[in-house]
């Protein structure tokens, strides 16, 4: 996931770089190939966020599932040594 975002970081920066060439007037025009290139860049960027969304979404969803399981084996250790118990209780009730 810190590639995705570091992507997304270098992806961001560049954009704003030629953005703020194109807007700062310093001689420099973009022609319709640099544009388009910026268009892809921008629209990269956008996809690459969307993905690291959706994993990040998709990684909070299995943790809660992870979390949902340990409390369920939590429950499942207490109700075993509670008949642990009560059968050990019933042996030495039934041996005396």
């Amino acid at each position: 996931m810190k590639k995705l975002s570091n992507s997304i970081r270098i992806l961001g920066i560049g954009l704003v770089l030629i953005v703020g060439l194109s807007v700062s007037g310093c001689g420099w025009h973009a022609d319709d190939e640099e544009i388009r290139t910026l268009e892809e860049t921008r629209s990269a960027a956008l996809d690459a966020e969307k993905t690291y969304q959706d994993k990040k979404a998709e990684a909070d969803d299995l943790q809660r599932q992870v979390d949902a399981k340990k409390a369920e084996l939590e429950r499942a250790k207490a109700e075993k040594e509670k008949v642990t118990k009560a059968v050990e209780a019933r042996k030495s009730a039934d041996g005396e």
